[in-house]
């Protein structure tokens, strides 16, 4: 088919591939691929023992670097700042040079090409080289959010489920290169150069773009791509389960198998390539309305949607023309537009938000990161404990895609607040809590996938419950404080509780051997999961609470103002430029918003 008209074939081929990769939906494949290299935090385990044997580090030690390395991961205040005054790229750039920085100084440090740093200095590369994840989230997922601000939740699963894969896509494509007898310190190199590389080749894709069809809604076509997108990630997900458990039943997987193995996996995460021309061609083919801006007219009729009750809140008072900067931040504007930073950081929804998800978070994270632990301790075989790592990541992809896809689903459809989804999700949680508490027999199978589904599903509720509540305008730095729940919760949960509580019943035991202080028995986590399943449901508690506070403002209409500004610009590019002439001023139109709860006694002003 030629799309530049007869006799010019190429021309015609050539514009529409430059046309597909400026497109949104390439943007948001480029954006899946920087999310699937962006987990090398959740690997940890397989390169930690060369760190331990190369540096003679103790085990505490290794654990102090684990805790920076969450740290680096989740804290990402920086990049959120950044991404407020910069475009993308350069969030993207930094990111990437972080990564190779970080995880090269670690590499160079193991295999002993430079001599022995001291423990902080070893932190502060972790830290660095985890860092770069936020970056990596900031630059391409808040981006990718922004330009499909409807269907955020399904954005949010999706990216985030392939966050939640890249684990087991590294080690993959480490075992390929590599093979298996080697102790880990090679797959800290490849940690090191691939996420920077595919960071830098996506960086001129990844830009905010204006919507073509917006006031159309998500039925026009967008949610069914999305859900393609979904299964081709599903397929992903049950071909990486299918090759761990095959690997692990097979003694002897020769090493041209897993270069076939990874040849079908880079066919598979590249597949989604289909999904984005077949989208790009509808608009190749049918060009959209204009893009969704408010034309610089004077003419445009300014439509301002105030909830009574929220009125003085994001109005000031007459008299009040400059109020202080103390002021503004405890008078925060109605729900779903946008915050400041302080006045979203000092409002009573992030405060139970924020409260809820240290408890959420906090309580499966340990549950992640002592699955070893907890394994040996109940005496499952080493190789059974590998499967248990396996189910947890590939159930934390499914916790991150089911939660964006299903809670998106009932508050579109039954106008079910996202916090009630994340309640549910904590109360589920608390069953996999109680199982390993409890020391169930054959128990750690159904709570490996419980506890990694749970972990997975908060992610999205949590950060599509940021950018709805609180708005897009600073989405880049409230989306990164909220990351910062999971460092504080597993240092309070995993760090001052579980840790300490595990150790004194092993000094009680007399398991000391050498340096390592080894607990056999269901003693050794009951009375720290006792605590984490209290903990857990107080979180679902608190967040039952957000729930009723927001059940008004989920009730209206979510996404209405991103539908009214399309419409305004759509008539104005039809009409000239012109909607209307009633006399309304240029700044009155930035004034054009809705509120999400027009159901609930508002009036149009």
């Amino acid at each position: 088919m030629a799309f530049g008209g007869p006799g010019s074939d190429a021309p015609g081929t050539m514009r529409f591939a430059l046309h597909v990769m400026r497109g949104r939906w390439f943007m948001f494949f480029a954006s899946i691929l920087i999310m699937a290299a962006a987990g090398g935090t959740y690997i940890f385990g397989i390169y930690s023992k060369a760190i331990k044997t190369s540096l003679g580090y103790d085990q505490q030690t290794l654990n102090t670097l684990s805790f920076f390395k969450d740290v680096g991961a989740n804290v990402g205040i920086l990049p959120g700042l950044i991404n407020e005054v910069t475009p993308p790229w350069v969030v993207l750039a930094c990111g990437a040079g972080m990564n190779l920085a970080g995880y090269l100084m670690i590499y160079l440090a193991v295999t002993g090409r430079t001599s022995r740093p001291p423990v902080w200095l070893m932190c502060f590369y972790i830290a660095v080289g985890a860092n770069s994840q936020s970056f990596a989230n900031t630059g391409a997922l808040v981006t990718a959010v922004k330009n499909f601000p409807e269907d955020r939740g399904v954005v949010l699963g999706l990216l985030k489920g392939f966050v939640g894969l890249s684990g087991a896509i590294f080690t993959q494509i480490y075992r390929a290169i590599y093979g298996t007898d080697n102790d880990g310190s090679e797959l800290v190199l490849l940690m090191a150069w691939l996420p920077a590389a595919i960071s830098l080749v996506f960086i001129p894709t990844i830009r905010i773009m204006p919507r073509p069809n917006a006031g159309a809604g998500p039925a026009s076509g967008e949610r069914k791509a999305f859900f393609l997108f979904l299964y081709a990630s599903i397929l992903l997900a049950v071909y990486l389960l299918v090759i761990n458990v095959v690997e692990l039943e097979v003694t002897s997987f020769p090493k041209s198998a897993y270069y076939v193995t990874v040849v079908v996996l880079l066919l598979l995460i590249f597949f989604p390539i289909v999904i984005v021309v077949k989208q790009e061609l509808k608009t190749y083919i049918q060009p959209a309305p204009a893009p969704a801006t408010i034309p610089n007219s004077s003419s445009i009729v300014a439509i301002t949607v105030v909830d009574d009750d929220e009125k003085t809140k994001s109005q000031p008072a007459e008299d009040d023309k400059s109020p202080s900067c103390l002021q503004d931040v405890f008078r925060p504007p109605a729900r779903g537009q946008d915050y400041t930073i302080l006045q979203a950081l000092f409002s009573v929804d992030m405060l139970v938000l924020f409260v809820a998800t240290i408890c959420g978070i906090g309580g499966t994270l340990t549950a992640v990161d002592n699955m070893g632990q907890i394994g040996q301790s109940l005496g499952y075989p080493q190789g059974t404990i590998s499967t248990f790592v396996s189910l947890v990541s590939i159930w934390n992809y499914a916790g991150r895609v089911v939660a964006g896809f299903a809670s998106e689903y009932v508050l579109a459809r039954y106008k079910v607040p996202r916090p009630l989804a994340l309640t549910v999700v904590l109360l589920l949680a608390c069953v996999g809590h109680a199982l390993i508490a409890f020391g169930v027999s054959n128990g750690l199978y159904a709570a490996s996938v419980i506890l990694g589904f749970c972990f997975g599903a908060q992610w999205p509720l949590l950060f599509a419950i940021i950018s709805e509540v609180f708005g897009l305008k600073y989405y880049s730095t409230l989306y990164n404080f909220g990351a910062v729940a999971s460092p504080v919760g597993s240092y309070i949960l995993n760090v001052r509780i579980a840790g300490r509580m595990y150790d004194d019943e092993a000094r009680r035991q007399g398991g000391q051997t050498g340096g390592d202080l080894t607990c056999i028995g269901v003693r050794c986590f009951r009375e720290s999961f006792l605590i984490i399943t209290g903990v857990t449901l107080l979180g679902a508690l608190v967040s039952l609470v957000l729930a009723w506070r927001t059940r008004k403002f989920y009730g209206g209409d979510l996404y209405g103002q991103f539908r009214e500004v399309g419409m305004v610009g759509a008539a104005a590019a039809a009409g000239g430029g012109e909607v209307a002439s009633s006399g309304v001023s240029d700044s009155d139109t930035k004034e054009t918003s809705s509120s999400s709860e027009s159901s609930n006694g508002n009036k149009v002003v």
